[in-house]
């Protein structure tokens, strides 16, 4: 019987306990804020497949584009297709003007993607306001049914 306690009974080696190189701290991305264009795609995918009502768009929007939504909502023209819920893929976007972001998205459910591109505009109190939305290259107009 062996008096040795710091090695396991049975242990024949006479290598003690190997040393472990010491572990560098992660580095933390810093936090960027979500872009406008990131931040509408987001609401405009959760209104537009029914997730969330249209009113949760009202102050967000400008023009006829809070009006083309509101008729739109209720067939959710990028709702869930057998039982996939849509996610947003890619969104980016590009400032022709100052004051002026046009954007595109694509959504994916499923085996489906669509496409959506909006354009924001900036107010004079610089908050950002959508003005316009089209959907797979139809234009979402008040009285038009949407693509199913």
């Amino acid at each position: 019987m062996s008096t040795d306690r710091t090695r396991p009974a049975g242990r024949r080696d006479q290598g003690g306990p190997r040393s472990v190189p010491p572990q560098r701290p992660r580095r933390l991305q810093p936090h960027r804020p979500q872009r406008p264009h990131q931040w509408f795609a987001e609401r405009l995918l959760a209104v537009l497949s029914g997730q969330r009502p249209v009113h949760w768009m009202l102050g967000h929007t400008i023009g006829e584009a809070y009006d083309q939504l509101a008729e739109l909502a209720p067939s959710t023209p990028l709702g869930s297709t057998r039982g996939s819920r849509p996610v947003l893929r890619h969104c980016r976007g590009a400032q022709p003007a100052t004051g002026v972001v046009e954007a595109f998205a694509s959504i994916a459910a499923g085996d489906r993607v669509r496409a959506m591109a909006f354009r924001l505009e900036q107010g004079p109190d610089q908050r950002w306001r959508c003005a316009a939305v089209e959907l797979g290259g139809e234009r979402l107009t008040a009285g038009a049914p949407g693509p199913r």
